[in-house]
């Protein structure tokens, strides 16, 4: 069971095809707090309010939507992972750069980084499609703490970053 644990391989799916928001959210809070921290479940929905549902809930819980794909028509597939229950962290400092190409969010999230203390923390926020590798490289090659990534809408992705 450990390593079916942290695999993004869902254990259960949820289908809930048909049915008007809030249910397709009902539905995925209660099978994901039937769950153990790490692993994943599938939800399936086709109504166009589900995504916002989604990813206001997983801000607000410490799950992660760590995926979604177009099944056909309207239907989506939302991939969750179930999150370990830890607070956010606090940011010191914050870097709003929706709507900028990599490798400006980088650049620009280290201008900052520069001028901050070690152990201060910079929350970045990007929607550039190659912000998440490229920061978990970043962050693996300079040496900085990547403690949380989440992606918070569609697309747009949070990242709080340590500064060693």
């Amino acid at each position: 069971m450990s390593a079916e644990r942290n695999s993004d391989k869902p254990l259960v799916t949820l289908d809930l095809c048909g049915l008007n928001c809030p249910a397709p959210l009902l539905g995925a809070k209660h099978v994901i707090d039937d769950l153990q921290p790490g692993q994943v479940m599938q939800l399936i929905s086709d109504c166009p309010g589900t995504p916002d549902d989604l990813f206001a809930w997983s801000r607000h819980t410490g799950n992660e939507v760590i995926g979604t794909d177009r099944l056909g028509g309207r239907r989506v597939a939302y991939t969750i992972k179930r999150g370990s229950g830890a607070k956010r962290p606090v940011a010191n400092v914050r870097l709003d750069i929706r709507g900028v190409s990599c490798p400006g969010p980088i650049i620009e999230a280290k201008k900052l980084l520069d001028g901050m203390k070690a152990g201060e923390i910079l929350l970045l926020m990007s929607n550039c499609p190659g912000s998440p590798d490229d920061v978990n490289s970043w962050v693996k090659s300079t040496g900085l703490q990547l403690l949380a990534k989440q992606e918070v809408a569609p697309g747009t992705y949070e990242f709080f970053i340590r500064k060693t």
